[in-house]
């Protein structure tokens, strides 16, 4: 047997006739950009997650720095951000002409941590620097500890961006993910648990003001007509098609949401002596973007990844450079006792196969696998 890390045509085949009828649709009504689909579309993403408005765009990274255009970041603004994360998290704010300061995570959850906060806000003070807001990044499905970060940005009088391109779906307090942040960005690249077949993204927010803007920006920064600018924006627009397959792969994730849980509970049950497993809070849920293990202090995590991959168990690891390690990204301010988190994890996790559709076979011999080499 030899699993895959992801297999979408499993999903695909579960919806295929729909998703043929949906774009066959879109063909006949030959509206490619901005068609009904992308309007009925963003009334089932906000109605699903309780949100007042959602914008689609053109992909998760758009999603953040048109969030950032919204909120007239620019140069002389610092915006603290988690180190432990893909790229993407952080470049819209560079790119705006304001600076990111990195932020250390929480070991056990992988987000970001409250203290590195409280640290980062206290040496951007001494130093004169203006933060105006705060990126916080659900890693790997699971939605950071909002209820500690909105008391610090409403004492600072902060903005919160969500960053959920791995936690749309998922659960903090009996608040859906979208509902909880000033504003939340998500991601629909095809391996997200809510992923289209191409790139895609959405914004969610309440804040009617900040939603026209983003409608606005995500078109050139247009006004009533095509031909009339209020500011200046991007083109960065959700294809017509891409929308009418959310629509219908929308109908299924809540089930998917489910079997990724069945999954990951299963994991947990029969590695924890093995490894550390991921530890859910009470008041939280996962919708498992990644099922992410962290080696034991003695283990040697290249040494695990080799003999997997040998018996046809695929790994990844994400991410093995932090982004305050990067080139691009290492002249940027942190937090003045260090990102000492982020740089173990980066050298200490791995991930498993973890999608709705992994057989039970597939999981048992996973399972076993793992077993056999480590016990």
């Amino acid at each position: 047997m030899k699993p895959k890390f992801l297999d979408l045509s499993v999903q695909q085949n579960r919806i295929k006739d729909k998703i043929y009828n949906s774009i066959q649709r879109v063909l006949d009504n030959n509206n490619y950009i901005l068609g009904s689909e992308v309007k009925i579309l963003e009334k089932k993403l906000s109605d699903f997650c309780g949100s007042k408005f959602a914008i689609t765009c053109g992909n998760g990274t758009d999603a953040l720095f048109l969030s950032l255009m919204a909120l007239n970041v620019g140069k002389g603004d610092v915006v603290l951000c988690p180190s432990f994360s893909f790229s993407a998290s952080a470049e819209a704010i560079p790119l705006l002409g304001a600076e990111p300061m990195f932020v250390d995570v929480d070991y056990q959850n992988f987000n970001i941590d409250i203290n590195s906060i409280n640290r980062c806000i206290e040496s951007a003070k001494k130093q004169k620097k203006k933060i105006v807001g705060v990126i916080s990044v659900d890693l790997f499905g699971l939605p950071a500890e909002y209820d500690e970060i909105i008391k610090i940005a409403r004492k600072e009088k902060l903005w919160i961006i969500s960053d959920a391109a791995q936690s749309f779906g998922a659960r903090y307090k009996n608040k859906c993910v979208g509902n909880i942040a000033d504003i939340t960005t998500t991601s629909f690249f095809p391996s997200k648990p809510l992923g289209c077949y191409g790139d895609g993204g959405a914004i969610f927010t309440s804040n009617e003001s900040l939603a026209e803007k983003l409608y606005s920006l995500r078109v050139h920064g247009k006004g009533k007509s095509k031909y009339e600018n209020i500011s200046i924006g991007i083109n960065s627009r959700l294809d017509t098609l891409q929308a009418s397959i959310l629509i219908e792969k929308l109908k299924i994730f809540p089930n998917e949401i489910k079997l990724r849980q069945n999954i990951a509970e299963k994991y947990n049950k029969k590695l924890k002596e093995l490894f550390y497993v991921p530890n859910i809070e009470n008041h939280k849920s996962s919708v498992w973007a990644q099922y992410t293990l962290k080696i034991f202090e003695k283990q040697n995590r290249d040494e695990i990844i080799f003999k997997l991959n040998e018996k046809n168990v695929p790994t990844m690891i994400y991410y093995p450079i932090p982004i305050h390690c990067q080139d691009a990204y290492k002249n940027f301010p942190i937090d003045p006792k260090g990102l000492i988190v982020s740089e173990k994890l980066s050298k200490s996790v791995f991930s498993l196969p973890l999608y709705p559709y992994l057989s039970n076979n597939e999981q048992n011999f996973i399972i076993q696998t793992i077993k056999d080499l480590f016990i």
